[in-house]
């Protein structure tokens, strides 16, 4: 079983930088019964600016668990570890503080908020994350031109978040709203899912327009590398039982797109 590089030593004008994203040893353990379930087993990794993570595996490997633990989701509260953002200690906050600090999940499955305009919500959000309200004018313009780089109706903003949505529109105003938020670092969870392959272009150039503006972080946890074709990672972790069994570039992606995940599996349950 491969470790997570630690401590990626980078310089920038002579100095040591800090990552925007460090976790570590972080566990979750699940109890049921009289079992105990590590859905996270002492993982540790960073997360530099200007990184894209992709963190591949199948279905239970705990991927997802890590999205909604350093989200702060209370069903998922961390049992011991330590995740930071910008050096402040995420695990001390609440999930509406994680998010002010600069963080933005965008979940798998979209959840619909009958009688809360998407207009009424970006800005709502925008003014908390920044401190002051955006200028209408100004705002209004910039709502417009996301959804329509997202390919979605400028109607869109009149209508309730996610209610009558398809899938794949649940998907694109999720990057919609990471475009017009710009969080410090982003957490994309199966943004992938579901997603034809036109929708699939769209939320990718979406994400890569975050992306490139070189100071920001991006994980992305997808089941499927297909979405890679479109995005290029920094680096592939793969996980299996809540730990990164292998790590490379590209290439990686590559040989999961051919083989898929069996062996990894396998080598797993051989070392229980």
């Amino acid at each position: 079983m491969l470790p997570v590089i630690l401590g990626r030593f980078h310089e920038r004008e002579g100095r040591e930088v800090e990552p925007i994203i460090r976790v570590r040893d972080l566990y979750k353990i699940f109890h049921i019964g009289e079992n105990e379930v590590y859905a996270l087993n002492g993982l540790s990794f960073d997360v530099y600016q200007g990184e894209f993570i992709a963190i591949v595996g199948t279905s239970g490997s705990g991927k997802s668990t890590l999205a909604y633990a350093i989200a702060g989701h209370p069903k998922y509260e961390i049992t011991s570890g330590s995740v930071t953002l910008d050096g402040v200690e995420l695990t001390d906050l609440t999930v509406d503080e994680r998010a002010r600090q600069g963080l933005f999940l965008a979940m798998q499955y979209p959840v619909e908020v009958p009688g809360v305009s998407v207009a009424n919500f970006l800005r709502t959000a925008k003014t908390a994350l920044d401190g002051k309200a955006p200028k209408i004018r100004t705002w209004v313009k910039d709502v417009e031109n996301v959804l329509n780089r997202m390919n979605l109706d400028s109607s869109f903003s009149a209508r309730s978040v996610n209610e009558g949505f398809s899938g794949g529109e649940k998907k694109r105003h999720e990057i919609a709203q990471l475009e017009l938020l710009n969080p410090r670092a982003a957490i994309l969870d199966e943004t992938d899912s579901g997603l034809d392959i036109d929708a699939l272009r769209i939320v990718s150039e979406g994400v890569n327009r975050y992306s490139a503006q070189g100071d920001r972080a991006v994980m992305l946890i997808t089941h499927y590398t297909r979405i890679l074709r479109y995005i290029d990672p920094t680096f592939v972790h793969v996980f299996v039982d809540g730990r990164v069994v292998d790590q490379g570039g590209r290439e990686l992606a590559d040989k999961l797109e051919a083989e898929g995940y069996e062996a990894y599996v396998k080598a797993a349950a051989a070392n229980v």
